[in-house]
């Protein structure tokens, strides 16, 4: 059983098999979302990814960044407020093997696909986030043996 089930672009299946969801501002206890933050926040992405779902390739969709005008006359300190996407999720996918050599029965593909988004909802194949359904699993993906 998979947790959800996305039909790439290109109409191949991909299954979630684990996911790991966080906020993306967790632990923020001072401050204010901005540029800066933000870049490490995305810029730490892969990694954190592969130390909680280690084992495969990882690929981060870049995320929409969203500012917000500044009403205030004097500037803030470090720069105007730039939000991302509240949740922060990552995926481990499966799929059949990218080589068509390989034997669909003892092979199969893998990726660790990270992105974020405003609520906790599953993708589904009707409804895949932003950026996830145009994947290029044939680039980021690699096969193993079960």
């Amino acid at each position: 059983m998979d947790l959800a089930l996305v039909v790439l672009l290109d109409g191949r299946d991909i299954a979630l098999t684990e996911v790991h969801l966080a906020l993306t501002y967790g632990g923020l206890l001072e401050g204010y979302p901005m540029r800066r933050l933000n870049d490490m926040i995305t810029g730490g992405l892969a990694r954190r990814a592969a130390r909680v779902l280690p084992g495969a390739p990882v690929h981060v969709i870049n995320p929409p960044r969203t500012q917000e005008p500044d009403p205030n006359p004097d500037p803030l300190p470090f720069g105007p407020v730039e939000y991302l996407p509240s949740v922060i999720v990552m995926g481990r996918f499966s799929s059949g093997p990218i080589d068509d050599g390989k034997d669909p029965v003892l092979h199969r593909s893998h990726l660790v696909i990270v992105w974020l988004q405003d609520d906790v909802a599953m993708p589904s194949p009707d409804g895949a986030p932003a950026g996830l359904s145009i994947v290029d699993w044939e680039r980021w993906a690699e096969d193993f043996e079960v």
